[in-house]
């Protein structure tokens, strides 16, 4: 199961993530309304980073979106708005990075408005539906997923902390197309800033 650790900002605390977890994706903000947003001013530290980045955008600009793939050297795409087929259409057709599409999650799911985006992006993220774009802390109800239709595969976000990894492996073990773990507010000690020993512990309960 993949880790992302999502809303890194401050490269000390970048540098103990890379050291001491290696996770396998690094979440970097890109959504000015944020308090994990990432300023241009950044870009220096950060472009040179070794892990794989995974820049969030939220109903961004095509050419904004691609400035920063340059820019900080991302990796992956994680689109955290509105977006529609057609712009990540047009977005595959401008970069070979990789497109994933997050899907705000209250009480269902409405699968059918997610077929479109199949063949498009690498995989779905599901969270839980704020009106900040995630960073709640707040857990939806797994089983919503239960009767997920598709073989594209999954991220797993929204609320995830320490108490969540048995519930987790045991989610996985019926849940396939399960891909990863977004890692967030819950391992923070304030936004931007994650704790490296609660992270470890994760890990190593996830990872044994």
């Amino acid at each position: 199961m993949q880790i992302k650790v999502c809303g890194m900002r401050e490269p000390d605390n970048i540098l103990a993530l890379v050291e001491e977890i290696q996770p396998d994706w690094m979440g970097l903000i890109f959504y000015a309304k944020s308090p994990r947003f990432v300023p241009s001013e950044k870009v220096k530290e950060l472009a040179k980073v070794s892990l794989p980045k995974v820049g969030v955008f939220v109903d961004e600009t095509v050419e904004e979106v691609l400035q920063k793939i340059k820019e900080f050297n991302l990796s992956a795409i994680q689109l955290h708005g509105s977006e529609s087929p057609e712009y990540v259409r047009e977005l595959k057709l401008k970069t070979n990075k990789k497109l994933w599409k997050v899907v705000s999650v209250g009480d269902r799911v409405e699968w059918e408005t997610l077929r479109a985006y199949v063949g498009l992006v690498e995989c779905f993220l599901f969270d839980t539906a704020t009106k900040n774009h995630g960073g709640s802390g707040k857990q939806f109800n797994w089983q919503i997923l239960k009767d997920y239709p598709f073989e594209v595969p999954f991220i797993l976000s929204g609320g995830i902390d320490e108490e969540s990894a048995d519930e987790l492996l045991r989610f996985a073990e019926n849940s396939p197309q399960l891909k990863g773990i977004d890692l967030n507010s819950k391992f923070e000690d304030a936004p931007g800033l994650k704790n490296i020993e609660k992270l470890k512990s994760f890990k190593n309960k996830i990872r044994p």
